[in-house]
């Protein structure tokens, strides 16, 4: 009786040992020409979960048990590959895979309408099906990130590149690779839009304490979406989607053929653009035929669609069902080649996914926390990426990882820095004018002085000034890059022959940060600020416009800065004043004819030297509430990070000038409330922004000029415009002591229409709508339009004021607007 149940029991675990070998695979893809086929999908027949990707090389690697299996080899633009394979032992094979062959059915070229458009009509109808059918999902998902430096100057703005190249591990020609990350993260992912990931490890070639720039919400695209952004700053719009509901009027299709994949019937039908100058992709989708899904895409962006930096970003997408009724990525690859100024760059992103699990248990509130980065995902060892990689190394990153990892130890050597210090700390003549940096870096701390051409200024008046300031900062918190830091500026007026000075100095204390500063300085009236110094003294010395006013502040204060858990900033402050109002004390102007333009320091009493307030102290106190109803965040070891928030960030403050304290005069209270909002996306229609701010002063007993609540205006031709700015409006003159609402509002069409103009579309003009709002108990109510263009920093802008009972009706004027910082 014993004896067939011992037997029974050895066969059972005989065929469990047998099951539980694994052996490894290894092999090469390649073309009919022997040329390797980078990135090919490979998984067992039925294991679509058990699948990995070739490299960049066509070289893959697969852990299977013992036993016969069918290898599955998909690349987009060549035929499926079925290859048997016996794991008995290691072994390595190589696949060739022949280029896609479609057939055309003849009967229905002659047909007026390309039977393309038949099959993408269907698409469309299924898009919002097949977006919103997805179950939730968990995944994992391995990313490598290559990028290459092409070609470079051998000097840049006077900087030796070679001696760059060199630090960084390039060769001699000052190419080589510059990034090289790899990272393995498990996603969980409730679509269409909760996404959570956590990354499990993270390598980054010549930095181990690092961690990978890779993201798999970077390479989280998705066609069924109406329009993809892809990467922040690519492209002024996002791109239309060849199946979005919109997408007939954007492109062209043309079937090129339809062939039998796994029993489905698979139409490869290529995607061109109507127009030029549209954020449109170009290349094949491949759709399955019935089920009206994508089945895998090989698309490209270029110039033509209006991308920045870039020349070409390739993307190709791979799907694969893991369950009857879900399709997810099997693989997701960008490939891109650009440059600027004399770089060029190229590479890629690869992301292979693996180990799909549908209905996972979630957790209320998971997605939250969109990324997770725990302390020692980094840390992990050589062989633990030789057994996890599904991505093989080629040559050359194998190389660089050991080139850099000795570039590392030798770089964090003191030695080292120090002699890096010696050669960067040398003075050079130009820095007299651009300032110059005093660097240490074995102890994270650097010495900067301000350079003459930012430290000179001119003003009624000071006459000719100089403002000059020094700063040292240390790093004293690595792990959160907070810094202590300690400043001084001095000022001396040539004409008025006064001297002021302060100094300050700012440092974290426990989580918060605080501010301890004391002096005396020249400062702007309004303490929003009218105009730059630099154009202040540009419009004083060619034009006699002294628009600057200004006054001698003597003051002390501390401020300290704070943020709560809900990412939600607190902020305090104390400070003590001496307000003391200056004369103008010259006249000087290029030209003798300008000085009749010139005008007092006095705004309100602009042709009298009279003083518009009198010496005076204050004692002020201020709370501040900054809340942006950000619920998402990336967690760090050490620290949590909110992401900005789809909704207006909400501020609220109170300042309350104490009298009778430290000779205080003044006696009020000023609560103010502001809601704002930048970049609100519009899909193709551009983007919007909007600030509103209002406050009233709830006691005004004792209150003098510096006291009141200012506004930004513009009477220059040039000025620094920001969105909250008036271009109209005067400096001073409209300043109050009572109630107001001011609000800004701006649309950007992000080349909507001058991207259609072929002179205008290489320009990337964009087009710049805005309306501006003011209202105070002595202006009632004010607005001012504006349109015009936009590129880069710098923008052209027809203003025109909408009238009120200060001044006549259409008052208008062209402003140029030059953002500085």
């Amino acid at each position: 009786m014993l004896k067939p149940w011992l037997t029974l029991v050895f066969i059972g675990l005989a065929t469990l040992f047998v099951h539980a070998q694994t052996y490894q695979l290894t092999g090469l893809v390649t073309d009919e020409q022997g040329a390797s086929v980078p990135f090919a999908s490979i998984y067992p027949k039925g294991m679509v979960r058990a699948g990995t990707s070739a490299n960049s090389e066509g070289i893959f690697k697969l852990t299977l048990p013992a036993g016969s299996y069918e290898l599955v080899v998909r690349s987009v633009g060549y035929q499926q590959v079925i290859e048997p394979v016996d794991m008995a032992g290691d072994q390595h094979i190589q696949i060739t895979v022949l280029a896609e062959s479609y057939l055309l059915d003849e009967v229905v070229i002659g047909n007026r309408e390309d039977p393309a458009y038949a099959i993408i009509r269907q698409a469309i109808r299924q898009r919002k099906k097949h977006l919103n059918e997805a179950v939730p999902y968990t995944a994992n998902v391995y990313i490598k990130g290559v990028q290459h430096l092409l070609q470079a100057p051998k000097k840049f703005l006077g900087v030796d590149i070679d001696e760059i190249g060199r630090e960084i591990g390039l060769d001699s020609n000052r190419t080589g690779i510059v990034y090289l990350s790899e990272s393995e993260s498990r996603i969980t992912v409730r679509p269409p839009d909760d996404f959570r990931e956590e990354m499990v490890s993270s390598k980054f070639s010549g930095n181990n304490r690092a961690f990978s720039f890779n993201r798999a919400a970077d390479l989280k695209l998705n066609f069924y979406e109406n329009y993809q952004p892809i990467i922040d700053g690519l492209g002024p719009r996002p791109f239309v989607s060849p199946i979005a509901d919109n997408a007939l009027g954007f492109y062209r299709y043309r079937l090129l053929g339809t062939a039998e994949e796994n029993g489905l019937t698979v139409h490869k039908i290529e995607v061109t653009p109507r127009r030029k100058g549209e954020p449109l992709y170009q290349g094949d989708i491949y759709i399955l035929d019935g089920l009206w899904r994508i089945y895998g895409v090989n698309l490209r962006l270029t110039k033509a669609s209006g991308i920045n930096i870039l020349d070409t970003l390739d993307i190709r997408q791979e799907f694969i069902p893991i369950d009857s009724s879900q399709w997810q990525p099997s693989s997701i690859r960008f490939d891109f080649i650009g440059g600027l100024l004399g770089f060029r760059i190229g590479g890629y992103f690869a992301a292979v996914y693996s180990d799909y699990a549908t209905h996972p248990a979630i957790e209320k509130g998971a997605f939250n926390e969109v990324l997770r980065i725990a302390e020692g995902v980094n840390k992990r060892d050589s062989a633990y990426w030789a057994a996890h990689r599904p991505l093989l190394l080629t040559e050359e990153e194998r190389l660089d990882y050991i080139r850099k990892d000795s570039l590392q130890r030798r770089r964090e050597s003191k030695p080292y820095l120090d002699s890096l210090d010696r050669v960067s700390n040398r003075p050079k003549p130009q820095q007299l004018l651009t300032g110059y940096t005093y660097r240490h870096r074995a102890n994270r701390s650097s010495l900067s002085f301000d350079g003459l051409a930012s430290s000179i200024l001119f003003n009624s008046v000071e006459g000719l000034a100089l403002n000059y300031g020094v700063r040292y900062t240390r790093q004293v918190d690595t792990v959160l890059s907070r810094n202590f830091t300690l400043y001084g500026n001095v000022r001396y007026g040539f004409a008025n022959k006064r001297l002021n000075g302060y100094a300050g100095t700012s440092f974290p204390l426990g989580k918060g940060l605080f501010h301890v500063y004391g002096g005396s300085n020249v400062q702007d009236m309004n303490n929003r600020g009218s105009l730059p110094p630099l154009f202040n003294t540009i419009s004083t010395t060619f034009f006699g416009r002294n628009y600057l006013k200004g006054y001698e502040r003597t003051f002390g204060g501390v401020e300290w800065r704070y943020t709560l858990p809900a990412n939600v900033l607190i902020t305090a402050a104390a400070v003590w004043e001496n307000r003391l109002w200056l004369p103008n004390s010259t006249d000087y102007t290029f030209w003798s004819r300008n000085k009749k333009h010139l005008t007092s320091n006095n705004p309100l009493a602009p042709t009298e030297d009279i003083p518009l307030f009198p010496e005076n102290r204050a004692v002020k106190v201020s709370l501040g509430l900054i809340y942006d109803f950000s619920t998402k965040y990336e967690t760090y070891p050490n620290r949590r990070v909110y992401l900005p928030s789809p909704w207006p960030t909400l501020s609220l403050s109170y300042t309350k000038g104490l009298p009778q304290v430290l000779g205080s005069v003044v006696d009020y209270d000023l609560l103010m409330a502001r809601l704002h909002k930048t970049d609100i996306r519009l899909g193709l229609y551009g983007r919007m922004a909007f600030d509103v701010r209002a406050g009233t002063f709830l006691n005004d007993k004792s209150l003098y000029y510096t006291d009141y609540r200012h506004f930004k205006g513009t009477r220059t031709l040039i000025s620094d415009q920001r969105s909250a700015t008036f271009l109209l409006l005067d400096y001073y003159q409209h300043s109050t002591s009572g109630s107001f609402v001011e609000a800004h509002g701006e649309y950007n069409l992000s080349t909507l229409l001058t991207g259609k103009v072929p002179l205008l579309r290489k320009l990337k003009l964009n087009e710049i709508i805005g309306l501006h709002y003011l209202h105070t108990p002595t202006m009632q109510h004010y607005g001012e339009i504006h349109a015009g263009l936009e590129w880069q920093r710098l923008r052209v802008i027809y203003a025109r004021s909408l009238g009120n009972h200060i001044g006549p009706s259409g008052k208008e004027a062209i402003r140029i607007g030059l953002r500085l910082f």
